[in-house]
């Protein structure tokens, strides 16, 4: 419980002291980079980063105004929203990519010797798969 509790506090941290941006922003941002044309319907997005619809509102409301993220009616659905990545949402993700990635050696990949990396990363890799299977 430790771990879940204090790695993404500790990603978190780093993210907003180094690249101005949060955690939940960050994987926002990831979902929208990774998804068709680089954007998402508002409930999809909620859906994907665990967060709640209003949460998510709230939050990509934060990302618009600071020109992260687009915010534009459904062209298939009138009643719903999308979500869209900006050219400054995608170098603001890139530039908090770097400093995920070297949290993610800070505080876990470099306490793992290269023997048992791939061990380890497969054993997570499971945990996760079951886990979202359920």
């Amino acid at each position: 419980m430790r771990i879940a509790l204090t790695l993404p506090r500790s990603f978190d941290r780093e993210l907003v002291q180094k690249a101005g941006i949060t955690a939940n922003e960050y994987v926002t941002l990831m979902y929208l980079s990774e998804a068709s044309d680089r954007q998402l319907r508002m409930t999809d997005l909620a859906e994907a980063t665990a967060l709640s619809a209003s949460r998510m509102t709230r939050l990509v409301d934060g990302l618009q105004t600071r020109g992260l993220v687009a915010k534009q009616a459904s062209v298939t659905d009138g009643r719903g929203n999308v979500a869209i990545l900006t050219s400054a949402g995608f170098a603001k993700l890139k530039m908090a990519r770097k400093v995920h990635l070297s949290s993610l050696r800070a505080y876990v990949f470099n306490h793992i010797d290269s023997g048992t990396l791939s061990s380890a990363v497969e054993v997570v890799s499971l945990l996760a798969a079951d886990i979202e299977r359920r």
